[in-house]
């Protein structure tokens, strides 16, 4: 593809949640920091709210990486379960073996005896639930009734919730006001600034293998973000489309025209319907142009 074109190792932006490209600068670094105070101070339970695309998953896999030993973490990426379901898939990642059709009460008491004893050993025990907004109430309800296992002086494990807007609209359903209230930190993350998404391009040009000079001028980073309104999941796709488009036409700089031509190769992004519009009416013009020239040409012909 572009690589040996810019002398890159490997794509710079690619999707996959990599944690080698995770910034730890501005909004990230304020949620990251906060992630671990939090678990560090026993909070019970954290919730990370953002836009989609605004790195919720990176940052809760970097978060599963910041942790030491002390700390035993659950993982749980997909949550659309049943109640049954969230405390079987709690218990596999406690590698507590659960017999198919085990009775729930059963399992619970496993959850509750393997919970004693990773805290009998000095650990903490962290539950990291990413998608939280597509939980089941019911299983939300679930979630919170296994935060009442606990001993005399400690919970027995911390939860933390990683989610998109719609989770803050569940949580403020009038059945779910206990789990609301125990929230002890909550934050939401921001899309990139101007000056994050300069850092953000360079960190990763870097991370990939790019020692030349500024790859994207300036005139490209404000368009790429305009365009992308700081998200990164959507600077990733425009910047990646650039690199594809530089490369195409032998470019050795990202300039505004090949952002601009990923704009319009991408639906959702803000002005792609605008300048696909722009350019279809040009197209149409052209056409129509076109076809007056050969009705002139035929014309003249025939006197």
């Amino acid at each position: 593809m572009y690589l040996q074109h810019f002398g890159l190792n490997e794509t710079p932006f690619s999707l996959t949640p990599n944690t080698q490209f995770f910034l730890n600068t501005g909004s990230h670094h304020e949620a990251l920091n906060l992630l671990l105070v939090g678990l560090e101070n026993q909070a019970g339970f954290i919730k990370i709210v953002g836009e989609v695309g605004t790195g919720k998953t990176l940052l809760c896999r970097k978060l599963l990486n910041a942790l030491n030993d002390d700390y035993v973490t659950a993982y749980i990426p997909n949550p659309k379960l049943t109640p049954a379901g969230m405390r079987v898939a709690l218990a596999e990642e406690l590698h507590i073996k659960v017999h198919r059709n085990e009775g729930q009460h059963s399992v619970l008491k496993k959850i509750s005896s393997r919970l004693i004893e990773l805290v009998g050993e000095g650990k903490s025990v962290v539950l990291l639930i990413d998608e939280a907004q597509a939980m089941p109430e019911d299983t939300i309800e679930s979630i919170r009734l296994l935060t009442n296992l606990e001993t005399e002086t400690q919970k027995l494990f911390q939860i933390v919730l990683f989610g998109q807007p719609e989770l803050d609209k569940l949580l403020d359903r009038p059945t779910l006001r206990q789990l609301k209230q125990r929230i002890t930190f909550s934050y939401r993350l921001k899309p990139l600034s101007l000056q994050s998404l300069l850092l953000y391009i360079n960190h990763r040009l870097t991370g990939s293998g790019y020692n030349g000079d500024q790859l994207f001028d300036r005139a490209a980073l404000k368009k790429l973000y305009k365009g992308s309104q700081g998200i990164p999941r959507l600077v990733n796709i425009l910047a990646h489309k650039a690199l594809m488009v530089a490369y195409g036409k032998g470019d050795r700089r990202i300039g505004a025209a090949h952002i601009k031509r990923a704009i319009v190769d991408t639906e959702g992004v803000r002005g792609s319907s605008k300048l696909l519009s722009l350019n279809r009416a040009r197209l149409a013009i052209y056409a129509t142009l076109a076809g007056l020239s050969a009705i002139f040409y035929v014309a003249w012909g025939m006197l």
